[in-house]
């Protein structure tokens, strides 16, 4: 039997998914059967796949959830960069309780304080399901020493990954380049950052591979604090 080609269709609703509203424009024969609110995993920002997330592109060209864009302008635009110790300095609990619940939201309240965000970027790294340099093995990570070798390993990552590896080198590049602000150098920032891009269940081995870590993510950020300055001086 051969299938032909659909006759007698009509539009009759145009039906979008939003993330926090669930979905829109569906018609009312249909609204018992599906839930007007999205799954509860799909509101939820912290803790959770990237594929349960809206995504953006950032100025790169990396696509990465878009709340992670979101707290990253609103860092840049409150004075983060400059403020000493950002990423470093812990913000209080329970500012930071109440800024994971408004995210959840797609909100960022004004004047939240910079440390609060930017401990609350690191935990968004810290908290995913899989760590985005997990799917290297501890022997890769640790036989990578010099630019080459780690930017050869960068080139190992599933796309996911190395968009937000990328996005997270050019933020963490970002904070080394007001160093004489923050007090952040290369080394500092990766220092600060590198426990948060791994998942391990013993301490004592992610303690000293954060070390190997932070070697890796300082590395790439120097290459990149280098790339721009090339190209100052070729402008």
């Amino acid at each position: 039997m051969e299938i032909g080609w659909p006759s007698k269709v009509r539009h009759i609703a145009h039906v979008t998914f939003d993330r926090f509203n669930g979905f829109i424009g569906l018609p009312v024969e249909f609204e018992p059967q599906v839930p007007r609110r999205p799954p509860s995993a799909s509101t939820r920002v912290f803790g959770v796949s990237t594929e349960s997330m809206q995504l953006s592109f950032d100025s790169r060209g990396n696509c990465v959830p878009t709340i992670l864009l979101m707290m990253q302008r609103r860092l840049y635009s409150q004075g983060g960069l400059q403020s000493e110790g950002i990423f470093r300095i812990n913000p209080e609990n329970g500012q930071e309780e109440y800024l994971r619940e408004q995210l959840n939201n797609g909100l960022i309240p004004d004047n939240i304080d910079v440390h609060c965000l930017a401990g609350l970027i690191k935990a968004w790294f810290r908290e995913l399901p899989i760590g985005i340099l997990d799917c290297l093995s501890v022997e890769q990570v640790m036989q990578a020493q010099s630019e080459n070798e780690c930017s050869h390993l960068v080139s190992l990552l599933p796309p996911t990954e190395a968009a937000l590896l990328d996005w997270a080198i050019n933020l963490m590049a970002d904070v080394a380049e007001l160093e004489e602000l923050n007090k952040m150098s290369a080394r500092n920032i990766a220092m600060v950052f590198a426990p948060n891009m791994t998942q391990m269940s013993d301490p004592l081995t992610a303690l000293m591979y954060a070390v190997q870590v932070m070697n890796f993510l300082k590395t790439l950020i120097v290459r990149i604090l280098r790339e721009r300055e090339d190209s100052v001086v070729q402008i």
